[in-house]
């Protein structure tokens, strides 16, 4: 696109979740004119922006972004449209989080009025001569109408400039650390993280070059110190953290890290959009792995990063094409599918781990229970601020250690022995032994006797008897 060239005019359209309708207009008007070569804006659309972070609405943001660039091999595939020569926003109105979660990126179908998402499981689209893209689509590695409303959604709930979606959490990461920093540079990681993305960051990212340095997040102080002149390029946050559910502040974090000229990336995972939106308390960067939450039925695998701004989706939208490590069209639908009801899911998560915590306080086995919203909790003031509830994640330590701990997670009937997350049902594990194995012997090592609950949907008295059964048969 020239510079200066102002896209024409959209005709209706107007509505909050008509984005994209606009970008088919605007793309037919461009390649009819033949004055540049236009890609639907997959990503921008609706997006959602938190009025306050303590609020649950959300304003709807959307615009097409256009670009002349063309990838390396000369396809001109959905990421070139994300360009720093056009970007606009308009506010149009109003809406909750579940309205958004419901139809963000998801219009009925405009041939055959469905209303659920379709599947496009194609690879390749036809073209109306060389070059002549319908909608933008040439290849579903490069872009499926699937994975755009998924990354459209994904963005409007995190009040985002844009969303891609990856085949996991961890390749999510990796293209993340792949695209924003290059060998020599550094990184600031919390001294409390998944074992996966510790793993990613010791024996593939630093073989590379890159530099990290564990440290607790939970300390802005201690990140502060941990910052280095020139080299960290980026502030690596879970908050909640994993397994020890350690509270960062965003807020202060996002600070120290453009103080230093880096970017403060959050793994939103264990919150999810719902509980917690990092971009509107400072973030650059969104980490999700769908599996969890997002998904939330334990049936896919997937990952998610929404960035705040269209330029710092190009390089991380171009290793998304040129590495592939992209979601499928199935799972983007599964996830969205599962966007569709988190809000009342985290709903009843949170009631239900409340119970949990409950019961467990009061259990002489127990040595000490760890979620935020005990008044206890170091963190709880800080998630008090930020989150909107406190999440379904619970910890605790058993008070006669690590067998106790190992043989108490293997004693539960509806609570099931198991790795992962954020499903309707609940789990139990072993973080030792199972999910954070690969921190043994490393700065991360968590405690032995820990125990971590994700606590499901099921019924809180069902769950509670089940955990206290557990104690029981142990004891026994």
């Amino acid at each position: 696109m020239e510079p200066g060239f102002d896209p024409p005019e959209v005709p209706g359209g107007t509505g909050a979740f008509g984005l994209l309708g606009q970008h088919l207009a605007v793309c037919l008007e461009l390649q009819a004119s033949r004055t540049a070569s236009w890609s639907v804006a997959d990503g921008m659309a609706p997006i959602g922006r938190p009025a306050a972070a303590s609020s649950p609405r959300c304003g709807i943001v959307h615009g097409p972004s256009t670009s002349s660039a063309e990838s390396e091999d000369g396809a001109r595939g959905l990421w070139v449209a994300w360009s720093r020569r056009y970007a606009r926003e308009v506010t149009d109105q109003t809406h909750g989080f579940e309205t958004l979660a419901i139809h963000a990126g998801q219009d009925p179908d405009p041939r055959t009025g469905a209303v659920a998402p379709a599947i496009w499981a194609t690879s390749t689209y036809k073209q109306d001569g060389v070059g002549g893209l319908r909608e933008g689509y040439e290849y579903s590695r490069t872009g499926n109408p699937t994975r755009t409303a998924l990354e459209g959604c994904l963005a409007a709930l995190e009040g985002g400039a844009r969303c891609l979606t990856f085949a996991s959490g961890l390749a999510a990461e990796d293209t993340l650390l792949r695209g924003l920093t290059r060998p020599g540079d550094h990184v600031v990681i919390p001294d409390d993280a998944y074992g996966g993305t510790y793993r990613l960051f010791d024996r593939v990212a630093a073989p590379w070059g890159l530099a990290y340095t564990p440290v607790p997040v939970t300390d802005v102080e201690a990140v502060r110190a941990a910052v280095r002149d020139g080299e960290t390029k980026i502030v690596w946050v879970e908050t909640p953290t994993n397994p020890l559910l350690g509270i960062a502040d965003i807020a202060a974090l996002a600070g120290v890290a453009h103080d230093a000229g880096a970017l403060l990336v959050v793994d939103n995972t264990f919150a999810s959009p719902y509980l917690q939106q990092p971009i509107a308390l400072g973030a650059d960067i969104v980490v999700h792995s769908t599996t969890k939450y997002c998904g939330g039925h334990s049936d896919v695998v997937g990952g998610a990063l929404v960035t705040r701004t269209p330029e710092l989706a190009e390089p991380l939208a171009y290793l998304q094409n040129a590495v592939g490590a992209v979601a499928g069209p199935f799972d983007c639908w599964v996830v969205l599918r599962g966007l569709r009801t988190l809000a009342v899911r985290m709903e009843r998560h949170c009631d239900n781990a409340e119970r949990i915590v409950e019961m467990l306080t009061g259990r002489p086995e127990v040595s000490q229970v760890i979620y935020p919203g005990l008044g206890e909790h170091p963190g709880h003031v800080v998630a008090a601020r930020q989150m909107r509830r406190f999440g379904g994640m619970v910890s605790f330590r058993v008070a006669a250690g690590e067998q106790a701990a190992v043989d108490l997670v293997s004693h539960t009937e509806l609570f099931t022995l198991a790795e992962s997350l954020g499903g309707v049902e609940s789990l139990i594990e072993h973080p030792g032994r199972m999910t954070h194995a690969s921190v043994a012997g490393s700065p991360l090592e968590v405690p032995g006797d820990l125990v971590r609950l994700s606590v499901g949907i099921e019924s809180a008295e069902d769950l509670v008897a089940d955990l206290a059964g557990a104690f029981e048969a142990v004891r026994a």
